[in-house]
């Protein structure tokens, strides 16, 4: 199955790590990022959990549930956590759901037969309170992901939802942002009272407008 952004994202049901779960309302009205791993203790995995157990508040802040997923069993999930928990010093605070029939990674096209016909790939999946699909990436097996990276791509999107601006190449919180190109020169000022540089006629920075 193809999971294209704007999608609303599958529900399902599923056991994890802290209990079962209907994932529309475990997401509540909230944001939410769903990512996948290859294999229970596999070192990239490792990891990669450890960070995001250490950056669990920062999503939090951002009114942003994670939650993890591999094809292996829920067992095998939380053995995996001492180990998590030994090589990184971070407990693994947040769920991570167990899929050993697929039913998960074949809904969200988690499988990539010509990577590997048994691992998910690194899938990361954003999604918003509506429940829609807004960011997907996809990592091959042997690449770690950078989570700063989504949480920056946290930013943009709540920012972006809230004023008629997109943010700019590189672009971290506090950084000047664009001005929507359907806003007439009239409009962004009304809009932006910081005012605005208009280096091209469809590029104009605005300080970021809720700082």
């Amino acid at each position: 199955m193809s999971i294209q952004l704007g999608d609303v994202a599958p529900d399902f049901k599923a056991s994890t790590t802290q209990g079962d779960i209907s994932f529309h309302d475990w997401i509540g009205d909230g944001w939410a990022v769903l990512f996948s791993h290859p294999k229970d203790f596999t070192p990239v995995c490792t990891t990669e959990l450890g960070e995001v157990a250490r950056l669990k508040e920062d999503f939090l802040s951002r009114n942003a549930k994670v939650i993890g997923l591999s094809v292996d069993d829920l067992k095998s999930h939380q053995a995996w956590e001492g180990d998590i928990k030994d090589a990184t010093g971070q407990n693994v605070n947040f769920p991570m759901i167990a899929d050993p029939d697929r039913v998960v990674a074949e809904l969200y096209g988690m499988i990539h037969p010509n990577a590997s016909t048994t691992m998910t790939v690194r899938s990361v999946f954003v999604i918003d309170p509506s429940k829609r699909i807004r960011l997907s990436i996809t990592y091959p097996a042997s690449t770690g992901r950078n989570f700063e990276e989504i949480l920056r791509t946290l930013d943009s999107l709540q920012l972006t939802d809230q004023y008629l601006v997109s943010t700019p190449v590189n672009w971290q919180e506090g950084d000047d942002v664009i001005v929507a190109p359907a806003l007439s020169d009239e409009e962004a000022t009304n809009r932006f009272p910081k005012g605005f540089k208009t280096i091209k006629p469809y590029l104009r920075m605005t300080p970021q407008p809720n700082r």
